[in-house]
């Protein structure tokens, strides 16, 4: 979860308070408070709050839960002569784009900043490292409209960010820090996404860089906001979020028309809520007025419709509301859950650790041990990077997504091994050795199991080191093996082994296939580890989920 800088200063003008009283109730809003600092405080937020990750957006929820402002904001949207077109090339490269006009901003250091880190948490969290989504902050008055999205060859050159000389498209790509940092996105594409003004001055190189001709400085009273990505709702999340942020920050918002298409729309969703169905998920008695002045202070619009009916106006920022659920989720929190009777279980249990679930704890500590870091690979995946790059059969009892929002999670995932490779694809520009590890669920043949996978990449990664990794391993889990020849083909023949266990396949390690290595773009050599942990202990292997 990305951490959100918010400055007390820059806190305490947008929310009309003191620091002390905003500190004491950001954790009531749903955050996790990183560290209090002499001139900031640094707050985590769930991923499903990505209105949050501003200091704006934070301004905001805070001024309703103190009851400072109550009620929903109302977003005027005016209207404006700018265009963008979107040439039909990029239709198979990034297809999307959204934007808006944010005129007469103030934009000190602060505001800068805060502009600067949601941006950056925008496209970790929306944009999946600016695959998805990428966003661009533009000074409109250095360039003219109308702006033209198209695809563009490799040769095409400007100046781009923080450097004072032109580079082609390709020399960005291969010099520019976040031209190695983001260039796999686009590099295998036909042409190049790009952004330029009515005279050819370019604006944006999506998703890596934009041009040192628009860079928003103190002085810049008028910007041009750009998305880009490759689906439409997460583009126009991000433009909603940012358009919203910028209006609290003081700034007034005017649409562009992108392909004849008016945006952005910041108008609130309408639902109805039953009253009942949330005093019984709640365990309480509100009232339907009741309910409506909680939901105010969320930032709703809220009217009791009848006694057992609330009708709700939710903000064009709050993706994450789904059901109805979700607003009752809000309405606990905006009556402050120590508000909230607490009762003991009509049943009384006790507990204890499952065995699996002890087992996997104690190879975080040895895994640890063994110098490797802990990481958290999302669990949903698709079929090109759990089978067909890793040259496996697909797994005709894989779990699919009915309804999935993206190519890239179309399943749960059936592995852990693919994902850690994903995951040194993404960080091949970083320091080796990278020797990561995790240890969670996944779904195979339609049952649920815990599993445990490391990798490991250097120059001198080869088979002795994912033996003795795997002996030490299992030497400290105190487990009897027996290594014997492995034909899995996402392992170099004859340089990987299984893991046998009384008998049974517990798993597998050795170093991966060059043609894996290959469909995933690392240039490293890579070991890899694999082990289904209810293999380990044979009389545990019924205790699944």
């Amino acid at each position: 979860m990305p951490v959100v800088s918010l400055p007390y200063k820059y806190m305490e003008h947008l929310c009309g308070t003191d620091r002390k009283t905003i500190i004491d109730h950001l954790p009531m809003i749903g955050s996790d408070i990183e560290r209090i600092l002499e001139d900031q405080v640094d707050v985590e937020f769930f991923p499903s709050r990505v209105d949050l990750y501003s200091t704006e957006g934070v301004a905001r929820a805070m001024r309703g839960y103190l009851g400072i402002e109550t009620g929903e904001e109302v977003y005027q949207v005016s209207p404006s002569s700018i265009t963008f077109s979107v040439d039909e090339n990029l239709k198979d490269v990034r297809p999307y784009i959204g934007s808006a006009v944010i005129r007469d901003i103030n934009l000190d250091n602060e505001a800068i900043i805060s502009l600067m880190g949601v941006q950056e948490a925008l496209h970790w969290v929306v944009g999946r490292g600016r695959a998805k989504v990428a966003i661009g902050v533009h000074d409109l008055d250095t360039v003219i409209p109308p702006f033209r999205y198209y695809g563009a060859p490799v040769s095409r050159s400007f100046v781009p960010l923080d450097y004072d000389r032109e580079m082609t498209l390709a020399e960005i790509m291969e010099e520019h820090p976040k031209g190695r940092d983001y260039s796999h996105i686009v590099k295998d594409k036909p042409v190049m996404p790009l952004i330029e003004d009515v005279n050819g001055n370019v604006l944006s190189f999506p998703p890596i860089i934009n041009g040192e001709l628009t860079r928003v400085t103190e002085s810049s009273k008028n910007l041009l906001l750009d998305v880009t990505g490759t689906d439409e709702r997460a583009v126009m999340t991000a433009l909603k979020v940012l358009c919203t942020s910028l209006i609290t920050a003081g700034g007034r918002c005017e649409s562009v028309t992108v392909n004849g298409v008016v945006m952005p729309d910041l108008s609130p969703a309408f639902r109805d809520i039953d009253v009942l169905s949330c005093n019984t998920l709640l365990g309480t008695s509100f009232s339907a007025e009741e309910i409506a002045e909680i939901l105010k202070k969320m930032r709703y619009g809220a009217e009791k419709t009848g006694d057992t009916r609330v009708s709700i106006r939710i903000p064009c920022y709050r993706a994450d509301i789904m059901h109805e659920w979700d607003v009752y989720e809000d309405v606990a929190i905006g009556a402050d859950f120590s508000n909230l009777d607490t009762e003991l279980p009509a049943t009384f249990t006790t507990g204890c650790e499952h065995p699996i679930i002890a087992l996997a704890s104690a190879i975080r500590d040895i895994c640890c041990g063994l110098g490797y870091l802990e990481v958290m690979p999302f669990t949903l995946s698709n079929e090109d990077v759990m089978f067909t790059r890793m040259q496996r059969e697909p797994d005709p009892d894989a779990l699919y997504l009915l309804h999935p929002i993206s190519e890239e999670q179309t399943l749960v995932r059936t592995d852990l091994l693919p994902l850690l490779l994903d995951l040194l694809r993404m960080n091949k520009r970083r320091e080796l050795p990278q020797r990561i590890f995790h240890t969670g669920d996944i779904v195979f043949k339609q049952q649920t199991f815990q599993k445990l996978a490391l990798a490991s990449t250097h120059p001198g990664a080869d088979f002795s080191e994912a033996y003795a990794t795997a002996d030490a391993l299992m030497r400290e889990l105190g487990i009897s093996y027996i290594p014997e020849e492995s034909v899995d083909p996402a392992f170099i023949s004859g340089r990987a082994a299984d893991i046998m266990v009384d008998g049974k396949k517990a798993g597998t390690f050795g170093e991966i296939h060059p043609e894996v290595l290959n469909r995933f773009d690392i240039d490293q050599p890579v070991i890899g580890i694999e082990i289904f942990l209810h293999h380990l202990f044979p009389s545990h292997q019924e205790t699944k989920y």
